[in-house]
């Protein structure tokens, strides 16, 4: 059964959260799988781990709203690929770490197919950029992708997020999960010139592969 795939465009992120919890809470065995893709007016969200101490420089024009998924703080803003991935694991058979895997793997195809080399990292989720010689070293080991996830009665809500031209200012006043002085980068300032549309297609097609059964 292949997921239906919603463009939501620029949501505001209290009511997409709500929803999101609202279709987990109410999908039954039979109701098809979801994938949202959007983007988010300015905010912080906090996982339940989280320490709103990595906060460290608050901005009255962005809020924070705490949430249940997993990790700890980060930002999403415009300019920013935001994908929530409603699925039945149960019945895709995919269990919680192999779907993290699998993200991190359909990110890092994307990365490669504008032409920037990516990992991941151990003990600290996300997608992080490789050494290689397109790029400035001070970029390398930046985050350029976050994922977070929530999983109830094995339906998974809460997804990924890829920076494609966003506000970096805006990750300047947190530790990005929880991590001091880490560097979170954008596809843009590493030379990716191709709009947020295209970027955004090609990270749905990799997902699809990664995630749906032929």
């Amino acid at each position: 059964m292949a997921a239906l795939v919603k463009h939501l465009g620029l949501a505001d992120y209290a009511l997409t959260y709500e929803a999101m919890r609202a279709f987990t809470k109410e999908r039954n065995s039979v109701t098809p799988d979801e994938i949202w893709v959007l983007e988010h007016p300015p905010v912080f969200t906090l996982g339940l781990a989280g320490d709103a101490g990595n906060l460290h420089s608050p901005s009255n024009q962005i809020p924070m709203v705490q949430v249940d998924r997993g990790g700890e703080i980060t930002y999403h803003g415009p300019g920013q690929i935001v994908v929530y991935l409603l699925l039945d694991l149960k019945r895709l058979g995919i269990f919680v770490k192999e779907l993290v895997s699998r993200i991190e793997q359909a990110l890092i195809d994307t990365l490669a197919d504008f032409g920037i080399q990516a990992e991941r990292k151990p003990g600290a989720p996300g997608i992080y950029v490789s050494e290689q010689a397109s790029i400035p070293p001070e970029w390398f080991g930046a985050k350029v992708a976050a994922l977070g996830l929530k999983v109830s009665k094995s339906c998974s809500y809460h997804g990924l997020a890829l920076n494609v031209a966003t506000d970096l200012e805006a990750f300047g006043r947190i530790h990005p999960c929880g991590y001091e002085g880490l560097k979170t980068v954008d596809m843009q300032t590493l030379g990716i010139k191709d709009n947020i549309d295209t970027i955004s297609q090609r990270l749905l097609q990799h997902l699809q592969k990664q995630l749906m059964p032929s």
